[in-house]
């Protein structure tokens, strides 16, 4: 005997199958909308920073070395022993001061015997003086031939050029004897003396010294062709004006330990030719170097800076990604969709960078959670915590 069933409607033979199908359906679709529903996910949080403008002189770095403007090695200019030295390893030393001195008892003995033989040379050229006028007085009286007053006339010649010899040793030897004090040239730094007192110097012998003048100084550092002609067009000079300009850029130094010069250079020469195998120019900047910070062949970066400054584009360093095409960032656009954006960037500013192209002021860039992202997705941007402006 069969039963009648009216559950959800259903009555008669078979209600019971079509019951039992009917429930299956519906626990179906609940399992279907519950896993629908668990996988959808949130939006992804990102934290964002707006691109901003900012008025920045730029800044062209270069590597430069320290070059004295006086540098010399003193060498002694006679032979002798060194009889005295007056001055210490690495001592300063003002223009003239003397230095060493080398034994000049041998240098006076021939100065004494020059100026002898200067004596002896004008009591000959007036002997010879005197010759002549009587020999031509003689003449006169034709008492004598005329070729003997020619030899008296050839002889006072020959005396004349004698004195101006013998003078001239007298010079010769008054030099070699003030060569036996070696004085400072230029007010500077002595490096290490390479000689003791009582050693044998002279002129084939090694340097006895080296003399820096330590303030003021150069930094010659280079300039490719294009920077060069980028400068000379914007400052409308030429290269030979330039050094003289008052519209000259100013140049600064970081020193090697990485910190400023608190001192402004000037250029204040610039080579007449490019180097063929560098494409360089040569430039020469002076600084006062008043703390003798910068030493002479001592490498530094040299930075000269625009006149004016431009008004730039900047994003923090935190959004610059790079790949195979280049740098891009990822951009949050009005939808609040993700753009991948390729840009062209320029110097850093603090933790900041300068975009060149592919940005807009106040356009989003995601500086946090990177990682979680990709081009075409929603996200939930939030505004970074901190900005890079000034």
């Amino acid at each position: 005997m069969q039963g009648n069933f009216t559950l959800f409607g259903f009555s008669g033979p078979g209600a019971g199958v079509r019951a039992a199908a009917l429930s299956l359906a519906l626990g179906l679709g609940f399992s279907c909308s519950a896993a629908a529903q668990s996988t959808e996910q949130p939006a992804p949080k990102v934290s964002v920073a707006a691109a901003y403008s900012q008025d920045i002189t730029q800044e062209a770095v270069f590597i430069g070395r320290g070059d004295a403007i006086d540098k010399v090695d003193i060498v002694a200019r006679v032979n002798g022993f060194l009889q005295e030295r007056m001055v210490e390893d690495g001592s300063v030393v003002a223009e003239n001061d003397l230095l060493f001195r080398i034994e000049p008892d041998l240098y006076q003995a021939t100065l004494d015997a020059r100026k002898a033989d200067l004596d002896k040379a004008q009591a000959n050229l007036e002997l010879a003086k005197v010759e002549l006028a009587r020999k031509e007085e003689l003449l006169r009286r034709e008492a004598t031939p005329a070729s003997e007053v020619d030899i008296a006339r050839a002889n006072e010649l020959v005396a004349e050029a004698a004195v101006k010899s013998a003078h001239a040793a007298v010079q010769q030897a008054e030099l070699d004897l003030s060569y036996t004090e070696i004085r400072a040239p230029f007010s500077g730094r002595m490096g290490r003396v390479t000689t003791s007192q009582g050693d044998v110097v002279g002129p084939s012998n090694p340097p006895l010294v080296t003399l820096v003048r330590e303030a003021p100084i150069y930094v010659s550092f280079a300039l490719n062709e294009k920077q060069l002609v980028n400068v000379l067009q914007e400052l409308g000079e030429t290269t030979d004006s330039l050094a003289q300009s008052k519209r000259s850029p100013d140049v600064h130094v970081t020193l090697p330990n990485g910190t400023s010069l608190d001192e402004t250079g000037r250029i204040v020469f610039i080579d007449n030719r490019i180097d063929p195998l560098t494409g360089a120019i040569v430039l020469r900047a002076e600084f006062a170097n008043e703390k003798r910070l910068i030493v002479d062949g001592s490498f530094v970066h040299v930075r000269i800076s625009a006149l004016e400054p431009t008004r730039q584009v900047l994003i923090p360093q935190a959004a610059l990604q790079r790949d195979q095409r280049g740098e891009f960032v990822l951009v949050v656009n009005d939808k609040q969709m993700v753009e991948q954006r390729y840009v062209t960037t320029g110097d850093t500013v603090g933790n900041a960078v300068i975009v060149l192209d592919g940005m807009r002021e106040g356009e989003s860039v995601i500086v946090e959670g990177l990682q979680r992202v990709r081009p075409g997705v929603a996200v939930d941007a939030v505004v970074a915590a901190e900005q890079p402006k000034d």
